[in-house]
Formats: C-alpha cells, sequence, structure tokens
C-alpha cells in the first residue's frame, strides 16, 4: 500500500521531492542542448544539400530517427526524477515520418521549447536555491554592514522557503509542455492505426490470393490430372470393349460421360479460383480467354503498359468475370464492352451492355460482393444503370 504524503510536506526545502525537482530543473539545460545543436545542424545540412535529393533526405531521415532518441531520453529524465511517464514516440523513424505532425511537435520542442524550458528552469531555481542560501546565511560569513546584512537574511529565508514551489512551477510547466508536445495525440494515433490496418489488410488480401493460387495449382497439378486420366481410360474402355453386354457399355457411357463433366466443372473451379495464366500473361491474356467464353459479343480494350501487382490483377478479373456472369444471366444484353486503362497509380476498369439496366449495388448479392472485393484493395465501385439500359460499371483500383 502506498503511503500518501500531505501536500505541505512536498514543498518543504528539505522533502527529497523538492530536492528532485530541483535536480529535474537543472539537468534540463545541458539535456537539452546538446539536441538542440545537433538537431540545428542536421537542419542547416539538409538545406545546404536541398539540390541533392536523396543526400538531403538521408539527412532528414537521420534527423527523425535522432528525434525519437532525444525524446526517450527526456522521457528517461521524467521518470527518473518525477516518477512521470511521457507519452513516447509511437511510430518508426521511417521514409512517412516527416508527413506525422508528431514529428514536426517534436522538432519544435527539442529546437525551441526544451531549450527555452531549460535554461530559464535552471536559471530561475539555481538563483532561488543560491540566492536564498547566500542570504539567509550572510550573517556568518560577513559581519560588516549589520544593518544591511539582518535585512537580507528575511529576505533569504523567505526565497528559501518559496524555491521548492518554483522548482514545482517549473517542474509542472515543463511536464504540461512535454505531455502536449511530446508523442502522439489522439489524431495522430487513429491514423497510426488506419496505416496499419491499411497495411494488414493488403497483407491479408495479399496471403487469400496467394493461397488461391496455391490452391489452383494443387488441383490443377493433382485431382484434375486424375479426373482426366480417368476419363481417358473410361473413354478408351468404351471404344475397345463393344462386344460386352449392353448393360456394361451403358455403365461404361455414363461413367465417362460423368467423367468429362467432373473435369469440365474442376477447370471452371480451377480458372475462378486464379487463372494460371493470369500470373503468366497478365490481364490482357486472362480477359481475352474470359470475354471468348462468353455466349455473346464482347469487345475488348487492354491497355496496360505496366502490370499491377498480383492482388490487384486478381480482383481485376474476378471484376470483370462477375460483371459478365450477372450480364448474362440477368441483363438480356446482346453486346458488352470491356475496358481496361492504367493510367499512372490507378487502374481503371469500365464494363458497359446494353441489356435492360436497373441495376443496383444493395439489389444482389452479386454487386455487393464486387463492392466488398473491390473495397478489400482500397477501390471504389460506381454504377449507372438506368431502366431500359445501357449499363455502366467503373471500377477504380489503385496500383501504384
Amino acid at each position: 500500500m502506498t503511503a500518501i504524503q500531505a501536500p505541505k510536506a512536498r514543498n518543504l526545502p528539505w522533502s527529497s521531492r523538492a530536492w528532485l525537482n530541483t535536480a529535474h530543473a537543472v539537468v534540463g539545460l545541458p539535456l537539452a542542448l546538446p539536441p538542440f545543436l545537433l538537431i540545428l545542424l542536421r537542419v542547416v545540412l539538409a538545406l545546404a544539400l536541398s539540390w541533392t535529393f536523396f543526400l538531403s533526405r538521408a539527412v532528414l531521415r537521420h534527423l527523425s530517427k535522432g528525434l525519437h532518441a532525444y525524446t526517450a531520453r527526456q522521457g528517461a529524465r521524467f521518470e527518473a526524477f518525477l516518477g512521470e511517464r511521457v507519452p513516447m514516440p509511437s511510430f518508426p523513424a521511417d521514409r512517412f515520418a516527416w508527413r506525422r505532425g508528431e514529428t514536426w511537435r517534436t522538432l519544435i520542442h527539442h529546437l525551441f521549447v526544451a531549450p527555452i524550458i531549460g535554461v530559464v528552469g535552471a536559471a530561475v531555481v539555481t538563483a532561488a536555491w543560491a540566492g536564498g542560501a547566500t542570504m539567509a546565511t550572510s550573517l556568518l560569513w560577513s559581519p560588516q554592514s549589520r544593518r544591511t546584512l539582518l535585512e537580507l537574511t528575511p529576505t533569504g529565508l523567505l526565497l528559501l522557503a518559496l524555491a521548492p514551489m518554483i522548482a514545482q512551477a517549473v517542474v509542472q510547466a515543463d511536464l504540461f509542455v512535454a505531455r502536449r508536445m511530446l508523442g502522439p495525440t489522439r489524431s495522430d494515433v487513429l491514423t497510426h492505426k488506419v496505416e496499419n490496418l491499411t497495411v494488414s489488410r493488403a497483407e491479408v488480401v495479399a496471403a487469400a490470393d496467394a493461397e488461391r493460387r496455391r490452391i489452383e495449382r494443387d488441383l490443377h497439378d493433382g485431382a484434375q490430372q486424375r479426373l482426366v486420366s480417368l476419363a481417358m481410360n473410361l473413354g478408351m474402355a468404351r471404344a475397345q470393349f463393344t462386344d460386352v453386354p449392353e448393360p456394361v457399355q451403358v455403365a461404361l457411357r455414363e461413367a465417362h460421360e460423368e467423367a468429362k463433366q467432373a473435369v469440365k466443372e474442376l477447370r471452371d473451379l480451377v480458372r475462378g479460383l486464379h487463372p494460371a495464366i493470369l500470373g503468366e500473361q497478365g490481364l490482357d491474356a486472362a480477359l481475352s480467354g474470359l470475354a471468348a467464353r462468353v455466349p455473346l459479343p464482347v469487345r475488348l480494350s487492354v491497355d496496360v503498359a505496366e502490370r499491377a501487382a498480383p492482388a490487384i490483377e486478381a480482383v481485376a478479373f474476378f471484376v470483370v468475370s462477375e460483371t459478365l456472369t450477372n450480364i448474362v444471366k440477368h441483363a438480356e444484353a446482346a453486346r458488352a464492352t470491356i475496358e481496361v486503362v492504367r493510367s499512372g497509380g490507378t487502374l481503371l476498369l469500365k464494363i458497359t451492355d446494353d441489356g435492360r439496366g436497373g441495376a443496383r449495388l444493395g439489389a444482389g448479392s452479386g454487386l455487393r460482393g464486387l463492392a466488398q472485393r473491390v473495397n478489400s484493395v482500397d477501390g471504389t465501385l460506381a454504377i449507372d444503370s438506368p431502366l431500359g439500359g445501357p449499363t455502366t460499371i467503373t471500377v477504380e483500383l489503385p496500383c501504384g
């Protein structure tokens, strides 16, 4: 159980709290000056090297790492002398450091606030203790001008009595500023969480895409090959055993047809998981094969000079695949148009059909599934489908 100390006793000159506050204020000056000089040097160096982008960037990255180290030392001072924990930088000193408000607040603190508080705090606290002690003991070391010394002694004693309160005020001011300038604010924490969630979601999407590719390879190299071999053997048996009784021929014929149907369904399943041609030859070849299998004319235009990430290509392929399936099943369309263009860091898909229209994002699970798949990579999906058509689905996927 922690003992509770009376508030008045904390400010007495002989209390441990008063001496710890004094030490904290005095140590603040030598702890603040080296970071101030080093930061100033790096800022000047970065400005001088601004014409060489890479050197200036390297200096700024080194500076951001230094800010974390300087802040950790300040935090150790607060914890050692005051038993207080100040928020420390929680973000890595990476290439995005200078985009965060936390970095700029920390820079301002070490470049301006900490040196000012260190100089003023150390000077005021030292003057209070040293001046009070000098005046209070003036009768001991200077017996001359006794009247003046008698006036100085009460002033010195008063100053000694006020010194702990002065040290406490300096400490509270230092602590107040440090808590607001060092470490992340609520907005910074939320931004950091959003960044982490974005990275985590991208990793999950990439892992899911990699798992689909693995399953596709396993099915293609394993179960599909066995089914193809079985279908071939049954076909050879049908051709060879023509003189067997009719029931046996019927059984062989049905088994052969079932095996061929199973091969077809498994191929469709494998293609739906992740078409091998997408990973090998890219969107143009994969979408061309997809359009060729649709039972209506499809005009395809693909202008992608540079391939996107595999997860983005997979999303684009499945968006087109699901949209074409919906067009065939529900749109009553005579033709469809697919345009795929990469512009900078965006992959733009535009799918149009001349069907009956009336498609809505919340009207069917297929469209909801499309929206969820697009949102999983921070893309956008828009549907323009007036009654009577035409229907246009526009999808933008980030691929920078």
